[in-house]
C-alpha cells in the first residue's frame, strides 16, 4: 500500500461448499512483476491441503494487444508438475476475448468467449465455455461481483467455474488454468490500483 509495489498473487480454491481444496501461489521475481505488470510471465503453483504441488501453470511473456496477433497469450497446465495436460490459447479477435482449451496433444477441446467490454458494476462478468463448434454452452467462468466496498478498496477478486461433471479431470485442471489467465489478463490490478478494463490495453 505504501510503495505501490506489485506482490506475488495468492489464491484459495474452494469447492461448492466453501471448503478450501487447493492453495495457489505465484512464483515470479520482483523485477518481473513490477516491470511487466499484468502482462508478466509467471509460474503459478497449486498446492493441496497436504502441501503437495499438484498443478503447475506456466505463462510465457506474450503480448495482450490485438495489434500483434502472432504473439497472443498462452498458458500451459501441468498435472502433475512437469507433465503437460493442456493449454489455454488466446484467439485473435478485434473486439472479443476468445480462447481455445487444448489437450496435451494440442487438439482443440473447448472454446471460451467473453463479453465485448470486460468491465461492469454490480453484476458478474461471464466468460462462456462452449463446445469446439461454439454451438452450445457447456460451462462458465465468472468474475463475481463482491460488493462496492470490497471492489473499491481491495484488489481481491472472486471467481466461479462451472463445467460438466463428466469432463475429463485433466480438462478440469485446464479450466482452472483458464480462470487464472483470465484473471491476469482482465482483472489484475496494476501498481496504481486501477483495474484493467480489457485485454487491449
Amino acid at each position: 500500500v505504501l510503495t505501490g509495489f506489485e506482490t506475488n498473487n495468492k489464491y484459495e480454491i474452494k469447492n461448492t461448499l466453501g471448503q478450501r481444496v487447493y492453495f495457489a501461489a505465484e512464483d515470479t521475481e520482483c523485477c518481473t512483476r513490477n516491470c511487466c505488470g499484468p502482462s508478466r510471465p509467471f509460474t503459478l503453483r497449486i498446492i493441496d491441503n497436504l502441501g503437495h504441488e499438484v498443478i503447475t501453470l506456466q505463462r510465457p511473456l506474450r503480448c495482450s494487444s490485438c495489434c500483434f496477433p502472432c504473439c497472443l497469450q498462452e498458458l500451459e497446465v501441468q498435472a502433475p508438475p512437469g507433465t503437460p495436460v493442456g493449454y489455454i490459447v488466446q484467439n485473435w479477435h478485434p473486439c472479443l476475448p476468445k480462447f481455445t482449451i487444448q489437450d496435451e496433444k494440442r487438439m482443440d477441446i473447448l472454446k471460451i468467449a467473453g463479453p465485448c467490454v470486460v468491465c461492469s458494476c454490480c453484476e458478474d462478468i461471464n466468460f462462456e465455455v462452449k463446445s469446439v463448434d461454439e454451438t452450445c454452452t457447456v460451462g462458465r467462468i465468472s468474475k463475481q461481483w463482491t460488493g462496492l466496498l470490497k471492489e473499491a478498496v481491495t484488489d481481491a477478486d472472486n471467481f466461479g467455474i462451472t463445467f460438466p461433471m463428466d469432463l475429463d479431470v485433466k480438462m478440469k485442471a485446464v479450466m482452472i488454468g483458464a480462470c487464472f489467465l483470465i484473471d491476469f489478463m482482465f482483472f489484475e490490478h496494476a501498481g496504481d490500483k486501477q483495474q484493467r478494463a480489457g485485454v487491449w490495453q
